[in-house]
């Protein structure tokens, strides 16, 4: 098994839809992440709420971390080395389930996300 540039094995990086959280996007991410942990305080969630430019600022994101912030587009985020156990904390503030959030990244409302996990999930191969 060949490693890519990444310094992964190859076949990681050939999974069909998965995103790996490696070294290089923890450190991109870490901004992203470092806010979305401050989030576990309710005083946190009150500044982000009243000022979430600010806010992002304040963690030094990048141009492309907040717009992915702002659109609350969870997929973006992980791909720019959003953690999604921290990330989830963004979607909490807006009062998101972790259904709902995973939902938002398949491209499914909800509601068929749920169906499809009751019904056995997603195909593996596509």
């Amino acid at each position: 098994m060949a490693d890519d540039p990444t310094g992964l094995p190859a076949d990681t990086t050939e999974i069909p839809g998965t995103i790996v959280f490696d070294g290089r996007r923890s450190r991109e991410g870490l901004p992203l992440n470092n806010l979305a942990i401050t989030l576990n305080k309710k005083a946190e969630r009150d500044a982000f709420v009243a000022d979430p430019e600010a806010f992002m600022e304040r963690f030094g994101l990048s141009a492309e971390q907040k717009e992915a912030v702002r659109n609350r587009d969870f997929h973006r985020m992980i791909e720019l080395g959003g953690n999604i156990f921290f990330i989830y904390k963004i979607g909490m503030v807006d009062g998101l389930k972790v259904p709902d959030i995973v939902a938002t990244m398949a491209g499914m409302s909800t509601e068929e996300f749920v169906e499809m996990m009751r019904n056995g999930g997603r195909n593996p191969h596509g």
